[in-house]
Formats: C-alpha cells, structure tokens, sequence
C-alpha cells in the first residue's frame, strides 16, 4: 500500500496502476497454472458467465480504491474503508436476506460516527478522494456478496485460490481497454522520461505494490476459506488499525487530537460490530 501511495502521488494515473495491477496479479496466476503449482480449473461457459459480475465489481473496488490514494492520505482511505460493515450490513440483507439484530444495527453507530468526525477533521479531505473510497466499500462488499452466493453452489472443480486468479484475469481484460480509452498507456519508458520521472523507481515500486497487492488478496481468499467470515472481520479491523498506524508513522501524516479520536472510534466500532456478529443466531439449514 505505501508503495502505491508513492507512485500515485508522483504519477497520477490511477486507471493505469490498476491496470498494471492486473497485469502482475494475470501473469503470477498463468505461472502458477503453467507450471503445475496450481491445478488449472475445469471451467465452464456458464461459470464464467456467473464470475463476470464478481470481476467486474473486483475491478471497480480496486480502481476505486487507487483513485482514493492518489486525492488523500493513506490513512484517511483506510479510515473511510472501516465503514465496509455498514455495507456488508446492507447488501447481505438486501441479496442473501441476513437481516442484522437490532444490536448489531446499533453497532454501525459508532464506525459511521467515527467516520464522519475523522472526515471533518482531516487536512487531506477532498471529495473526490472521500466518493472513490466510499464506492470501493460499495464495489469490495458487493464482490463479497456474489462471492458468498457463488460459493454456497460448492462447485467442485473451482477453489478459492482458482477463483480469485480467474477474478484477476479477467478484471485485467476488463480494465486494458478502459484504459486505452481514458488515460491511455503511460507506463512507457518513454512517456514517463518525458514526465521527468525516475524510471527505475517507478517500475520498482510500482512491481511490488502489485505484488504485494496480489498476494495480500490472494492470502485473503485463502483465509475466508479456512475461518468464518466474522474472524476475517476481526482480522481485517487489525489490519485497518496497522495500515493507518504504519502509514501515518512512514509519511509523517499530520493527525489532529480530533481526527484520531474519530479513526479510533470507527474502528472500536468495528471490533464491536465482529463481536456482536459472533454472538449473532445463525439461520437455520432448510
């Protein structure tokens, strides 16, 4: 993340980054095929026809999330990005009929409170960078809704690990043409001497948030297969609390005694609303 957050600042085309993205993520996921260290999946038109809305929300929650760090600090996106209970609230009880317990409800308070107070303090707040990390709360819960259906149909043949390098190839077909028509190619050689930028550095740090970014999601997806999705909530509001800790610490961030008490509550209010999820009545089998 501060790798990408870096690039962004200096080359400010975040169509292109997510792209690359895709591309790093595309080329591991056919190594890992061609070379046997993951079996390739037996899939069929029809399933690909049901993974194509998960990539193309994949696609828009990682974009979305690269154009939040190219307008605010790294901090402040992953601040908004603790809200994602209160759209995993929504979109699991508008698509999988989940409705909460009313404590649960309660417990959305605090992180939109927190939100809210950490957003009117913040020294980087711009709206575009605010909206683009909301819609990647929107876009990354909306994946993971369609995620949860597709894997209750417990095909046989597609895994998790299969299922997200297929997310990921498809979402770089997707995005490649996007690109083309919007910022057009910028990652040349050519273009980024021209731009005065260093080219070694930007190659180096782009390649490894790639990397990075790929094997955070894929470890992701490997995790939500092996422990409930309620562990994974607490799990990712650790990971909320070290990636704003680290980031405010690396770039030296200035943090108001008002913005911080806002980011803190957000995210005790997300812990809260993991534990309260725990002790939520599960639905009974049909």
């Amino acid at each position: 993340m501060p790798f990408c957050f870096l690039v962004l600042k200096v080359f400010p085309y975040p169509i292109n980054i997510t792209t690359v993205q895709f591309a790093v993520g595309t080329t591991i996921s056919l190594f890992m095929w061609a070379t046997g260290i993951l079996k390739r999946p037996k899939i069929s038109g029809a399933q690909l026809l049901a993974i194509l809305p998960l990539a193309i929300v994949h696609t828009m929650g990682n974009l979305f999330t690269n154009m939040s760090l190219g307008k605010v600090a790294v901090s402040f996106t992953h601040t908004i990005k603790a809200m994602e209970p209160f759209f995993s609230v929504l979109l699991s009880a508008m698509f999988l009929g989940e409705l909460p317990t009313p404590w649960v409800v309660l417990s959305l308070l605090p992180i939109v409170g927190g939100v809210a107070l950490a957003s009117i303090s913040e020294a980087s707040f711009n709206w575009a960078g605010f909206l683009s990390a909301m819609a990647s709360n929107v876009t990354f819960q909306s994946r993971n809704v369609l995620s949860k259906k597709l894997m209750l149909k417990k095909e046989a043949s597609l895994d998790n690990i299969n299922l997200f390098s297929i997310i990921t190839v498809m979402s770089f077909f997707l995005l490649a043409p996007v690109t083309l028509l919007t910022e057009g190619v910028k990652v040349t050689p050519t273009y980024l001497q021209s731009a005065g930028l260093n080219l070694q550095q930007v190659y180096t740090r782009s390649l490894i948030a790639a990397f990075c970014f790929h094997a955070y999601q894929q470890v992701s997806y490997m995790i939500l297969a092996r422990v409930s999705p309620v562990t994974h909530s607490v799990g990712n509001c650790v990971k909320r609390v070290v990636v704003i800790v680290t980031s405010v610490l690396f770039f030296k961030t200035p943090v108001s005694p008002i913005n911080s008490i806002g980011t803190a509550i957000a995210l005790a209010g997300v812990f809260l609303y993991s534990q309260l999820k725990r002790l939520q009545p599960k639905p009974k089998a049909a």
